[in-house]
């Protein structure tokens, strides 16, 4: 066995930066320069590019993921005595957001191969106060969206896409966000495409919607000092805006470079008890995440950590299971499968810099705990 490395991060900002520092510079000064910093020109053309790059009619630059998904949930009125189905395997803002408004999150069990929501137990739990679906793309992988949308129209619900990990993954040729009545994206920095801050984006093909997202995320003003709705504030900056658009050129790229990590390291994973991600037919991984499946994952993962390589779990702990949900009355038996997977699962570095040399270094500490263990 090789001598440790130096610390391998699960992701390295630095490196991307270093490639695009002579486009981004320039852009963010123009922003300070120009004294504008709240929507205006900048957001505008950010929003337009991102409408032209997913094929969908409108963008909207919010300020965050979680703001995203919550004025999706708006526009359609959601609140006091509704309910909303969702994974129960994802982070809190999916569910957090349905709670703020009043409603009642509803979660379903999660394919075990995907990590995304198992569409054959959706219809079990869709009672008459149910208004909505959100299913996640997690960790990049699209979730079986025809399923969920023959069901959403079945049942006449809306269908808000969490896109958080997705941006630039596609569903049988239609990217994710495009597919439901609303997308919900988020340009935090550790995202495919991240900002240098906080930043969202929501996506629709109704221009009613549109129209109501955008007065919602400034007060509920369509008209300054006159206010139509109950909206908050939920404004993409400028500078996050030009950030976003230089790279934005780039993530094509950078996606294609996740998905070559991710084939380096399921090639190196192979007759070994390391369960390396399933790509499901017709969908498009980005791999925000490479998450493995392995026996003993907490001593895995510490053993990584003094062999200088940094992991996370995504996530610890299911969402049912969280202690602000006690009253709901899930147990550790309701969802099995996400049960499981909250055990079993670690996020490995990937990011589209990582070397061949790391890559083989995180594969071969991996390898060598299994066989001294």
């Amino acid at each position: 066995m090789q001598k440790t490395m130096k610390n391998i991060p699960i992701l390295d900002l630095t490196r991307q930066y270093k490639q695009i520092k002579s486009e981004v510079e320039p852009a963010v000064l123009k922003v300070l320069e120009s004294g504008g910093f709240i929507l205006g020109k900048t957001v505008e053309d950010f929003e337009k590019a991102c409408a032209d790059y997913l094929g969908v009619k409108h963008a909207i630059g919010v300020n965050s993921g979680t703001d995203a998904l919550q004025l999706g949930l708006m526009a359609y009125d959601i609140g006091q005595g509704d309910e909303v189905i969702t994974t129960c395997f994802s982070f809190y803002a999916t569910s957090e957001v349905v709670n703020i408004l009043g409603a009642k999150p509803v979660f379903v069990d999660i394919d075990p191969k995907t990590f995304n929501i198992d569409t054959t137990k959706i219809e079990e739990a869709i009672t008459s106060k149910t208004k909505a679906i959100i299913p996640v793309h997690l960790y990049g992988q699209p979730a079986d969206m025809d399923e969920v949308m023959k069901i959403a129209k079945k049942h006449n619900l809306a269908v808000i896409e969490d896109c958080a990990q997705s941006f630039g993954s596609k569903y049988k040729g239609k990217y994710t966000g495009t597919i439901g009545d609303v997308g919900a994206f988020s340009f935090f920095p550790t995202k495919n495409l991240g900002a240098a801050g906080d930043g969202g984006l929501v996506t629709t093909n109704d221009d009613g919607l549109a129209e109501k997202i955008k007065i919602l995320r400034v007060h509920g003003s369509k008209v300054k000092y006159f206010h139509d709705y109950i909206g908050m504030n939920s404004r993409l900056d400028a500078l996050q805006a030009a950030i976003l658009h230089i790279k934005l050129k780039h993530i094509n790229k950078w996606n294609e470079g996740r998905r070559q990590v991710a084939k380096k390291y399921t090639e190196k994973f192979k007759g070994t008890n390391v369960a390396a991600p399933y790509v499901k037919e017709g969908g498009d991984h980005i791999f925000h995440q490479f998450t493995i499946r392995v026996p003993e994952r907490d001593k895995l993962h510490e053993y990584l950590k003094t062999k200088g390589v940094s992991t996370f779990i995504y996530y610890p702990l299911s969402l049912h299971l969280q202690p602000v949900y006690k009253n709901l009355g899930y147990t550790e038996d309701s969802f099995p499968a996400a049960f499981d997977a909250q055990q079993e699962v670690l996020s490995l570095p990937s990011f589209p810099e990582l070397t061949d040399e790391e890559i083989s270094y995180v594969a071969d500490c991996i390898k060598e705990f299994y066989t001294s263990n």
